[in-house]
């Protein structure tokens, strides 16, 4: 959501600029009070906007600065047959996750599947490496899955040998 406030500011920044410049700009007050007024309604206008996208999935194409992301955590999948894919991610290196929307590919559809009901039955994880990689989903239509197994929780020490008191030990 930090974001979405540095773009509003720039956002209106550039909307300030704009009314400067039709204020002090030598035409009749009328178009002057015009470029002013339709100013004011490029702010809400981009609020909305903004706010409207944060609960659209981002497209493939449009990840430009996750491209280097190594691993991601899949969290949810909705398959639309035909239409698209749409990712629930947890990206690695990220504190929040991430909703995107893939081109449909029967390949990958059948890959993620696949992985996500043997995941299922083996109570592990999905991961996807390099999963922004536009090569390799462009031109061979994979998605790079692999199953995840759970962590192996930490064992308890054995218990120590029982300490029998010897009375003929000169260790005493």
């Amino acid at each position: 959501m930090d974001v979405l406030f540095y773009l509003f500011a720039a956002a209106v920044g550039t909307a300030a600029v704009l009314a400067a410049i039709a204020i002090w700009s030598p035409r009749a007050t009328a178009i002057r009070v015009t470029a002013l007024a339709v100013t004011a309604l490029i702010m809400p206008l981009a609020y909305l906007q903004m706010v409207g996208l944060l609960s659209k999935p981002k497209p493939l194409d449009f990840t430009w600065f996750e491209r280097n992301v190594e691993k991601a955590a899949v969290l949810g999948v909705s398959l639309s047959e035909g239409k698209a894919i749409y990712l629930w991610l947890m990206l690695d290196g990220f504190s929040e996750p991430r909703y995107y929307v893939l081109p449909w590919r029967q390949r990958a559809a059948e890959n993620l599947e696949d992985a996500i009901d043997g995941a299922l039955n083996s109570r592990s994880g999905v991961m996807l490496e390099r999963p922004f990689s536009l090569r390799a989903y462009e031109d061979l239509g994979e998605l790079n899955v692999k199953i995840v197994p759970p962590p192996t929780l930490p064992q308890k020490p054995p218990p120590p040998p029982p300490q029998i008191f010897n009375p003929r030990s000169k260790d005493i």
